[in-house]
């Protein structure tokens, strides 16, 4: 894999590219799943179908389609197009040719209206050779034609790299291919004679059946040639592989398969291979297939996996071992999934994106010790990686580490990126890519519902019902397995705080709804935690000191967590100890006293806990001292608080940390 293929999205995908190359390198009648990359808007999908494209493009035929929303992307044309692409000739393997997917789209193509059999089955034989001639007059081949009714889905991968647009290019690259005519035509029609789906034996009737069920069927008749069209395209994958010098393997890459079109592709193919290979007993098509999706596939049941037979895997493990162990049994179309969830980047991981990128953009350069802030506001979603990187390029005057750099990185959701030609802020490009699809007043509902760290909670308790939340799971907008609780992406859950912290009647109200709701189920630790979001500090310090006196240390400690990882909408100006000393001010005199220990510990693991009030996390020093302090209050377990100051002295997140808690 080349530097160019490095991007954020690529990044802990290595599996995926190995499962692929793994699939590939196997001989062509053995059975390979269909992986589907499962993830929001932005974690990656995209460039890793780039990554594909320039791993594999140069060894294995492939093609490339991107379902986008609201594009009609009927079968047939997307079809023809994955046929035209995959016929690009390599120079170590003979061409691959479609004689029976031409030969079933050119026999639905126009309406014969013929009055009779006889008629029909001379009719479609001058039409084939009618068609041929136009089509290679004019677009130099049949298939070509379709990049002028459906071209637009090809496009390219967002964050496809120079080496894979490259070979995408090459793929589309129009020649003059001649039609198979004559008698290879009349080889072809005895498949659609011989096949299950027709009713007629003789080629020519079968065809003049494929003809009337597209232009005077019913709906049935319409996807029964869906269906044919692909068990052709499948068979002519079989057949191109048989013969010496011909390429054993072919990769498909289904971008965006998650819509309505995309879903009938992918619901079409599954049902075209489980048919030749199960049903008839036939061998598997050579075909690795991988899609990403940023909703879960209504096909799967509900989006809580609970019915469904498969659980998601990582890309970390993935393999065609991992597969075939966790698959289910041949006698459903199940068995053919292979879903992966996107995870989030590790620190580590941002780290490595960073150092990529100063080859191409060397001012970020002062910006690499900020690797665990990125991580921690972002939560690791790659695109918001991106866009982060590309908001702390316009800090010209702030590269320096320090206060000023601090203040800066404050109002960071604020600050302008492009978007194409346009300037949008970071907050509103961030959430128009997470949010697709949603409207202005549901998002201002969600907005409040993320002030809740229980979403689904939120949802109940502020009125907004529960198809919000359905929404949410199924476009894959939840914290990964992990969480104990049903919650917003990190980064999400950020964004949409800074956009409600700019409706101070309403942060407050959602707040006050959800501290109330606590009090009346008995949830004390979730009651503060909304009082402090609500700037109620020293209410919630005279509560953590009483509660100090009763409780174990570690106990406390747990609690002590929960209520300070409260969200805030404090100034957007100063840095975190300008604000610590604005909301915990000495106590006159300088007198240390058991509740000015635990205020100064609040506000500061409050503040410490938002990347945006302490991005180098500067309070922990604060931290590691109050607890030192509260240790020497006389109780007799006060190792826990010694503990606890060590870990704040020398913190390491873990592997799995996006709250700093």
């Amino acid at each position: 894999m080349t530097e160019s293929a490095v991007g954020a999205g690529v990044l802990g995908r290595w599996g995926i590219i190995s499962l692929a190359g793994e699939a590939l390198g196997r001989p062509p009648e053995e059975e390979r799943p269909v992986t589907v990359l499962l993830g929001p808007r932005g974690s990656g999908a995209s460039e890793t179908h780039s990554a594909l494209m320039e791993r594999y493009g140069p060894s294995y035929p492939f093609a490339y389609l991107r379902f986008a929303p609201g594009q009609a992307l009927l079968p047939r044309y997307a079809l023809g197009l994955l046929a035209r692409q995959l016929e690009r000739r390599l120079p170590q393997y003979r061409r691959t040719s479609f004689p029976l997917l031409t030969l079933g789209l050119l026999a639905s193509d126009e309406d014969l209206s013929m009055t009779s059999l006889e008629e029909g089955r001379r009719s479609i034989q001058q039409r084939l050779r009618h068609f041929q001639q136009q089509a290679e007059n004019r677009y130099g081949d049949y298939l070509a034609a379709f990049f002028e009714v459906a071209g637009g889905a090809i496009g390219a991968p967002e964050g496809a790299s120079t080496a894979a647009l490259a070979l995408l290019n090459d793929a589309l690259r129009r020649g003059r291919r001649r039609l198979p005519g004559g008698n290879r035509f009349g080889q072809a029609a005895h498949w659609y004679g011989a096949h299950p789906l027709t009713r007629a034996q003789d080629r020519w009737e079968a065809l003049t059946e494929l003809n009337s069920w597209r232009h005077r069927g019913h709906e049935e008749d319409r996807d029964r040639l869906d269906r044919i069209l692909f068990s052709a395209f499948l068979e002519d994958l079989r057949r191109g592989a048989s013969p010496s010098f011909s390429p054993r393997s072919f990769l498909l890459l289904l971008d965006q398969a998650d819509t309505r079109y995309g879903r009938r592709f992918l619901d079409l193919l599954l049902r075209a291979r489980h048919d030749d290979t199960v049903v008839a007993s036939g061998p598997c098509d050579p075909l690795t297939v991988v899609a990403s999706c940023n909703r879960w596939l209504p096909r799967w049941g509900p989006a809580s996996g609970e019915q469904w037979p498969w659980q998601l895997r990582v890309p970390d493990g993935a393999s065609l071992d991992d597969w075939r162990a966790h698959r289910p049994p041949r006698d459903g179309e199940d068995t053919w999934w292979y879903p992966i969830r996107l995870r989030d980047l590790q620190q580590e991981e941002v780290h490595t994106l960073v150092e990529k990128q100063l080859h191409t953009y060397p001012g970020l350069s002062p910006f690499t010790r900020l690797t665990p802030f990125i991580h921690r506001l972002t939560g690791g979603l790659p695109k918001g990686v991106s866009q982060v990187l590309q908001a702390l390029q316009q800090a010209d005057g702030e590269r320096a580490p320090g206060p000023a750099q601090e203040r800066w990185l404050r109002t960071l959701p604020d600050r302008i990126v492009l978007v194409g030609e346009e300037q949008r802020t970071l907050a509103d490009a961030a959430l128009d890519s997470l949010l697709d699809g949603f409207d202005q007043r549901e998002r201002d509902r969600l907005a409040e519902c993320a002030a809740a760290p229980d979403l689904y909670v939120g949802t109940q308790v502020l009125g907004h019902g529960e198809a919000l939340f359905t929404q949410l799971r199924i476009r894959r907008l939840m914290d990964g397995p992990g969480s104990f609780t049903p919650a917003l992406h990190p980064w999400l859950r950020r964004l949409l705080l800074w956009k409600l912290a700019t409706r101070p009647s309403d942060w407050d109200a959602a707040h006050d709804l959800l501290a109330e709701h606590a009090r009346e189920v008995g949830r004390t630790a979730a009651r503060m935690y909304h009082r402090l979001a609500t700037g109620r500090l020293e209410e919630v310090a005279d509560h953590l000191l009483a509660r100090f006196a009763e409780l174990p240390a570690t106990t406390w400690i747990s609690e002590f967590d929960k209520v300070t990882a409260a969200p805030n909408r404090l100034a957007g100006v100063g840095g975190p100890l300008e604000l610590l000393a604005a909301l915990a001010p000495p106590e006159p005199g300088g007198a240390v006293t058991g509740r000015s220990v635990v205020r100064g510990l609040v506000a500061a693991r409050w503040l410490w806990s938002d990347p945006l009030a302490d991005p180098g996390m500067r309070l922990g020093h604060v931290l590691a001292d109050g607890f030192i302090q509260l240790s020497r209050l006389g109780r007799s377990d006060n190792v826990a608080l010694l503990n606890e100051s060590e870990r704040y002295l020398h913190w390491r997140p873990s592997r799995t940390t996006t709250d700093g808690s």
